[in-house]
């Protein structure tokens, strides 16, 4: 138990420096009037469409590598970035960079779980996810295949629940890669709609017009359909 709470603590810690550090810089360049104003949000939206013109490459190795990031060691999760990927690198781009980034990111942190934090994950999931360690070893792969695309787990203790059953890094990066992808898609999608609405009107756009938006109620529609499924499938994967 001390050694959770001194991870919690390093943990809130380094939270509140960077946030700290991000606000500090944020609000000496910028009032809270200009932050708020769609012209302060509309220029920065061309801006960062003038710098993936010039380095496109540059942009998605800095967004891989904050991704990362976000998810070991901030342990971040995957809808905010998502929404932000969208709407800077696009659909298709900010799609393969975000899969890409949590992968990596999620299999760093079942790597750093199953070296320090085994015995702690055993202690307070295994009487409770229990029944998941048949299928896991009648198939791998596609248990956690299944496992990654039907979520219903804080993004978090997903990463570190399969310590529980000492899967393959491997078997975890490539079933995270794929399982991922099809919320993360329409996630990215939406944020995409929402630089498209915002690069299109000169003036503040209602909320009825950007949900009346076929760049948000197709991929918000999709999502809310997946939603649905993906808690019927929970039923039938969690089944004990």
């Amino acid at each position: 138990m001390e050694k959770v709470k001194k991870i919690k603590i390093s943990i809130g810690l380094f939270y509140l420096i960077i946030v700290g550090v991000f606000l500090y810089y944020l609000f000496s360049k910028f009032s809270l009037q200009e932050l708020s104003s769609y012209e302060f949000i509309k220029d920065n939206v061309e801006y960062l469409s003038k710098i993936k013109t010039k380095n496109i490459l540059l942009l998605c190795l800095l967004f891989l590598l904050f991704t990362i990031l976000w998810v070991f060691p901030f342990l971040g999760f995957g809808s905010p970035v998502a929404l932000l990927a969208g709407f800077i690198l696009g659909k298709w781009l900010g799609t393969i960079i975000v899969v890409l980034g949590l992968s990596v990111g999620a299999s760093f942190l079942y790597i750093f779980a199953n070296f320090f934090l085994k015995d702690i994950v055993r202690e307070k999931f295994l009487n409770k996810f229990i029944n998941l360690e048949v299928k896991f070893k009648k198939s791998e792969f596609i248990f956690l295949l299944i496992y990654r695309f039907i979520g219903g787990i804080p993004w978090q203790i997903s990463c570190i629940l399969p310590t529980l059953f000492n899967v393959r890094v491997t078997n975890f990066f490539l079933a995270t890669l794929i399982g991922i992808v099809p919320q993360i898609f329409l996630v990215v999608s939406i944020g995409n709609g929402l630089e498209t609405i915002i690069s299109q009107n000169l003036k503040p756009p209602g909320i009825i017009d950007i949900i009346t938006s076929p760049n948000i109620y197709f991929p918000l529609g999709a999502f809310f359909i997946l939603i649905i499924t993906t808690i019927f499938l929970r039923k039938l994967f969690y089944k004990k």
